[in-house]
């Protein structure tokens, strides 16, 4: 398959903010899909989103190609930072209009350093939306966020091999209307939706429950996931996403 340019996937993740945290990146380039990822222990979701760009642009050095370069990535703090903010945070020495240092400036830093010489277009995506890129990065991140320091769970297993390899089949077929602004309505609409239902998963156990404060009761303080679904089907395939085993009784 001839690309026209190199297509990145990136997302990031973090168990309490802070607390412990992975980040994702999937990078197509030349016939190939090469995944990556990593953790820390003590983190953000914020800092995640941008290592899982700065890994992935890193890792453009190894390849020999003067393409342009397309990152999907639904964290807007990320694509606003990167195509608004730091120009003026660069000028005004890293400090913000409101006088206080710039968060993160590290990894701002880092970023900009990793962009210089490529031409990189950053597109904004919904999260959950059906993008295969932004799923499986999701997957990554949530796994790695998820191992324990001293734990003997096995970090996620990460491909590198040619594109027609891929188990992702439909891992370039990212429609328009799940970009930029059109992404933005999408996840705007369904946080307004009514949920059918609210599902966690703490220490390896599914449960489902009927309202908001039910779900939050059993997940704030402890790391864990949760997800508001909108349909029995919906919630049917979270649950054997997240385990296919026995759910917890119903709250």
């Amino acid at each position: 398959m001839f690309l026209e340019s190199i297509t990145i996937f990136t997302d990031g993740s973090s168990r309490g903010n802070p607390g412990p945290g992975g980040f994702g990146a999937i990078v197509v380039a030349d016939g190939k899909v090469t995944e990556l990822g990593g953790r820390e222990e003590h983190t953000t979701n914020n800092r995640m989103e941008m290592m899982a760009a700065i890994s992935a642009l890193t890792y453009l050095s190894k390849v020999k190609s003067q393409m342009s370069v397309v990152i999907y990535c639904d964290s807007s703090y990320v694509i606003n930072g990167i195509t608004k903010w730091v120009f003026g945070w660069r000028k005004n020495n890293w400090i913000t209009s409101t006088k206080s240092p710039v968060e993160n400036r590290d990894l701002w830093e880092a970023l900009v350093e990793v962009t210089q010489g490529k031409k990189v277009e950053w597109k904004q995506i919904g999260g959950h939306v059906g993008v295969a890129g932004n799923e499986r990065c999701d997957e990554i991140a949530t796994a790695f966020a998820d191992l324990s320091t001293g734990s003997r769970q096995a970090a996620p297993e990460l491909y590198s091999g040619v594109l027609e390899n891929y188990r992702i089949k439909n891992i370039l077929d990212i429609k328009e209307n799940v970009s930029a602004t059109s992404a933005k309505s999408s996840s705007k609409s369904h946080s307004r939706a009514k949920a059918y239902s609210y599902v966690s998963l703490v220490d390896g156990k599914i449960e489902r429950h009927k309202t908001w404060a039910e779900c939050e009761k059993r997940v704030k303080g402890r790391p864990a996931k949760f997800k508001k679904v909108l349909n029995e089907e919906a919630e049917a395939a979270l649950i054997k996403e997240w385990g296919a085993g026995k759910s917890g009784q119903e709250k």
